[in-house]
């Protein structure tokens, strides 16, 4: 009689444990299912993504950025990553006694940087950023704006003070071919690109700014979204005055903005604002300094940036109101 009870305590016990095991893995299934309709809705849709900041340096939020990039391939999505390389080369150009040097927001480049830069992100930065990705499969593979004429440049001329200013090779987006990158696509692959052109001109190679790449390559690919990593939360709505974010702005409020904003955030912004100008459904700027910022601003009610959009706004995400910040 004792034996039977003790069996039968021990299946109670056992079914306790499984319910209990239930309840664990049950906010797991909650968070996939609060991600279905953004799943459902960017399946098949190209996600370009501006990878920057310090999310290039810290080896925590590098891994985390792969991973996030690996998912939305393995979630049906394509993503384009663009990345530009500015600490390591600025890092590169100490070494080699080089002044780094900025003005309207675009790094001076003169012959001698231009070959460090060149050196930096196809030969360093983007060989890691591959490597990080194929730990997980063989999925990326890095190329540079030069490879199959993908982008083509002329130089840049910024105005400064009202000025015309020459700041060497520093380019200027005029032609995108985006052939390769769409044969990667197709092949389920990840392109990985460098924010570097040649010329048609003068067959020199140019420096371009990796967030005007970015957007110039999201338009040219009719991608839904453009991504852009930073250091900061978003856009402030009156910096320094007050650190509130700005979570959703539109393409002609953002252009009133634009004479307002710091010179580092000019490039971003203006990249964004290109994007939805043609074509692009959304362009977020994300606190690339958030581990998985890219999973939380797709798949999430609450993102954790500013996202850019269209006049004519029809890009609501599911399940939001207009008012929401994804």
């Amino acid at each position: 009689m004792s034996d039977a009870k003790n069996a039968g305590a021990k299946k109670n016990t056992g079914a306790e444990k499984s319910t209990a095991r239930k309840h664990t893995a049950l906010p797991k299934a909650q968070i996939l299912i609060e991600a279905l309709p953004w799943l459902t809705r960017h399946n098949g849709r190209i996600v370009v993504i501006k990878f920057g900041g310090n999310a290039m340096i810290d080896d925590e939020l590098k891994a985390a950025f792969a991973q996030d990039v690996v998912f939305l391939r393995q979630a049906g999505l394509k993503p384009v990553v663009v990345h530009g390389g500015g600490p390591q080369i600025n890092a590169q150009l100490d070494k080699q006694g080089l002044v780094s040097e900025f003005k309207a927001g675009l790094r001076v480049t003169t012959p001698e940087a231009m070959d460090v830069v060149r050196m930096v992100l196809a030969g360093q930065v983007q060989r890691e950023l591959v490597g990080l990705l194929n730990q997980h499969g063989p999925l990326a593979v890095g190329m540079t704006g030069e490879d199959a004429r993908t982008m083509t440049a002329v130089q840049h001329r910024p105005t400064v003070d009202g000025e015309l200013v020459d700041i060497g090779r520093v380019g200027e987006i005029t032609e995108i071919d985006t052939g390769a990158i769409e044969a990667l696509l197709a092949d389920g692959r990840i392109p990985v690109i460098s924010s570097i052109a040649r010329s048609a001109d003068d067959n020199h190679v140019y420096n371009v700014n990796a967030d005007t790449a970015a957007a110039a390559l999201a338009a040219a690919l009719n991608a839904e979204t453009l991504m852009v990593l930073t250091d900061v939360e978003g856009l402030y709505e009156d910096w320094p005055n007050s650190d509130d974010v700005i979570s959703r702005i539109t393409a002609t409020e953002l252009e009133k903005l634009l004479p307002e904003l710091s010179s580092g955030m000019v490039p971003k912004m203006q990249g964004c604002l290109y994007a939805v100008r043609n074509g692009v459904e959304t362009a977020r700027v994300i606190d690339g300094r958030v581990q998985h910022a890219i999973l939380l601003e797709i798949f999430t009610d609450e993102g954790v940036g500013t996202m850019v959009v269209p006049d004519t706004d029809t890009a609501a995400e599911p399940g939001t109101d207009t008012e929401g910040s994804a």
